[in-house]
């Protein structure tokens, strides 16, 4: 698959399986109901984050092992997929993630099952991290999380040139800031951006005005609103000045290529298409893919969900091409993949 030459023609993933039309049409009829009654409270809510303990009884892709790694104020992982090397035994490519949940929720082992897919699809480690999120910190601190995972992949011995940087909803947010950061900082540009249905404009209005405005089967626009509200009111808590830069209002045209996935009615559309544009207008390349009726982070329900799977592999192919690319101007690299990308994706299944 080419870059998009112009993000006005997105690669359409065409076609939505009879499991994921059911997905669809019970998340529209449970979570999204909840969200609507939570955004609608005259009063912050934060309830616990139960999801994350919960889901410590997920299983992983067959083969993952992982292991904590202490960052500077969070904790996170360092996942390989089977047969995936690290550095040290030759592969010089890594990716670092950020895990969804409006800031607000999930985590580490929310995260686990699609972090290990995402890391045998692309046959690179992951560094996925437990950064901190309202109401405790306001986003602010996440992004400065996420900047010290990127510095922990230099410091094992990562180039900032072969770190993939990857999020999904609110991770998208970070995926994107990081990067900027990172460049900002003077460390070296990474290899590319991946953003999962991302969040990436606190301004609601284009939500708003969007013709997904009232399509999506997961967050009712007033629920985007009222976090845009919640994150305000936290940065007024902590004395933060001035106005925090969201991904589409930063300076794009030296930022890395990117990848996007988005469902076809999710409202964070008008986040995805405006972030695309932007990116191609700067002269950024950008693969904008829209898939058929799919929900928020469908790729989450990879173990059986037919698209979510091909859209993993979209995702490794992405990365592996990065990191080809990277290989082909440094003559001293070699990538040798562990077998080829026809096996990957019957495997990823």
């Amino acid at each position: 698959m080419a870059h998009l030459s112009l993000a006005a023609e997105p690669q359409f993933f065409r076609g939505a399986s009879v499991q994921s039309r059911a997905l669809g049409f019970g998340v529209r009829h449970t979570v999204r109901p909840l969200l609507g009654l939570w955004a609608r409270l005259p009063f912050d809510l934060f309830p616990p984050n139960v999801v994350d303990h919960i889901a410590r009884l997920l299983p992983v892709h067959a083969g993952t092992k992982w292991r904590t790694v202490e960052l500077s104020d969070c904790n996170s992982e360092w996942l390989q997929a089977k047969g995936v090397e690290d550095v040290a035994h030759g592969n010089p490519g890594a990716i670092l993630y950020f895990h969804g949940g409006a800031f607000l929720t999930c985590g580490l082992n929310t995260h686990r099952r699609l972090v290990s897919r995402i890391s045998y699809a692309s046959d690179q480690p992951v560094l996925n991290v437990g950064y901190r999120q309202m109401p405790y910190e306001p986003i602010t601190e996440s992004i400065a999380d996420g900047v010290e995972g990127f510095r922990w992949l230099m410091e094992q011995g990562y180039k900032p040139e072969n770190i993939t940087i990857a999020g999904d909803s609110a991770g998208g947010y970070l995926a994107f800031s990081v990067a900027r950061v990172v460049m900002d900082e003077g460390w070296g540009r990474p290899a590319g951006v991946v953003a999962i249905s991302p969040l990436l404009d606190f301004d609601p209005t284009g939500k708003k005005n969007h013709r997904n405005a009232n399509r999506c089967q997961l967050f009712p626009v007033h629920a985007v609103a009222k976090l845009s509200d919640v994150a305000l009111r936290m940065d007024t808590r902590r004395g933060i000045e001035g106005t925090r830069t969201c991904p589409v209002d930063m300076p794009l045209g030296d930022m890395p290529p990117a990848l996007i996935h988005i469902g076809s009615r999710e409202v964070l559309m008008a986040d995805a298409e405006l972030m695309a544009n932007r990116l191609v207008s700067a002269g950024v390349p950008c693969d904008l893919q829209v898939w058929d009726r799919q929900i928020h982070v469908f790729q989450a329900a990879a173990s059986w969900l037919p698209e979510a799977r091909t859209a993993i592999n979209e995702i490794g192919a992405f990365v592996q091409r990065l990191a080809e690319q990277e290989a082909a101007m440094t003559p001293s690299v070699r990538v040798e993949t562990r077998r080829s990308r026809g096996a990957k994706t019957a495997a990823v299944r």
